[in-house]
């Protein structure tokens, strides 16, 4: 299965699992993802939902190479299923975690960013080349969460933005040695479980609220960029 789904006591943990193709994601990921953050959204015992990637790297991005030979409709199907699954992960009523070991990618970005926040270890690093590649993405959460100027320096030179750079520009919030990952984990996860749920799904939702409206504009205006990339030919990769 691409996407692993666990539940231990009040804490959901949902795994990117291609690690094989460094978990790249392609439609069957996006279908699973969705279908974990809908399933955790609807259990009222889940108190925290922890988001992994199996092996060495987080989400090296979409699978290009399920890309090649789409027709439009199929590759227009796919991204929609993408931004279903980010969306469904932001939407989460509890607490979500991005666990972030190694590479995120484009739409690896994308994922973490529609966590709550992000735990990293210093090997972790993020980048948004879709631009530079010749497609569009990652073009509205991560200018919120990462800042308008840093966010266009990534898009427009696709670089990598080391663990501890995100660090401080707040798009992680916490850089933990892998030895003592699972450690820091346990304690975020304790100390979520123990407080009153309630108080912390109120509290999320009262943070995200002036967010909504805007989350769906600027939504809007990738989709309509990507529509009209497609009309054009491009999307696939450079041109």
């Amino acid at each position: 299965m691409s996407i692993l789904y666990a539940k231990d006591g009040g804490v959901v943990t949902i795994t990117l699992n291609r690690p094989e193709s460094r978990n790249a994601l392609n439609l069957e990921m996006c279908e699973g993802l969705l279908d974990a953050a809908q399933a955790a959204a609807m259990d009222e015992s889940v108190r925290l939902v922890l988001v992994r990637g199996a092996g060495a790297v987080f989400c090296a991005g979409a699978d290009l190479k399920e890309r090649q030979g789409m027709s439009e409709e199929q590759t227009r199907e796919r991204r929609m299923k993408a931004f279903a699954a980010y969306s469904a992960l932001e939407a989460l009523p509890m607490p979500a975690v991005a666990v972030v070991n190694g590479a995120a990618v484009g739409s690896g970005v994308e994922i973490a960013g529609a966590c709550d926040f992000i735990v990293a270890t210093p090997e972790a690093w993020f980048a948004t080349p879709e631009a530079v590649r010749g497609t569009v993405g990652a073009t509205q959460r991560l200018p919120r969460v990462l800042g308008l100027r840093l966010a266009k320096d990534l898009m427009f030179t696709g670089r990598r933005l080391p663990a501890e750079e995100a660090l401080r520009h707040g798009f992680v919030s916490r850089v933990v040695p892998a030895a003592g990952l699972e450690k820091e984990l346990a304690v975020i996860a304790k100390t979520i479980c123990e407080a009153p749920p309630k108080a912390l799904r109120f509290a999320k939702r009262c943070v995200d609220a002036a967010e909504d409206a805007a989350r769906a504009a600027a939504l809007q205006v990738e989709i309509d960029a990507i529509e009209a990339q497609l009309k054009q030919g491009g999307g696939l990769g450079k041109p």
